[in-house]
């Protein structure tokens, strides 16, 4: 195995790798991904809510309750169903791409205090 030096970086705060920012102990998104996403019009067929749905669900961890705000939307990509953007689609859509915009960041925990679930 090799090491390149000129794709290690030292002494950095703060790393963008793969769409995320990781600094210290926490994990967030790259802002610059989702400003894309942002910029997108309201999608227009099953493709365009796919391609949403995938880049959305790269970033669940950061939503909460990720799977009930998306079910509208994916409902919208089975065989069966036709494409038509319904209240519920449109305010699932909108709800996807505003927590995108306000994900909080996730900290590694800290191991000296006791963990309650």
């Amino acid at each position: 195995m090799k090491i390149s030096l000129k794709k290690c970086h030292f002494g950095f705060k703060e790393l963008k790798a793969l769409g995320h920012v990781a600094s210290g102990l926490s994990l967030g998104i790259d802002k610059n991904k989702v400003a894309g996403v942002l910029l997108k019009p309201m999608p227009q067929n099953k493709k365009e809510i796919q391609s949403f749905l995938g880049f959305a669900g790269y970033y669940r961890q950061h939503i909460k309750d990720f799977a009930s705000i998306a079910r509208p939307l994916h409902k919208l990509c089975d065989k069966d169903t036709g494409f038509g953007m319904a209240v519920e689609r449109v305010k699932a859509f909108e709800s996807l791409r505003e927590a995108l915009t306000i994900a909080p960041l996730l900290q590694i925990p800290d191991f000296k205090f006791p963990f309650k679930l």
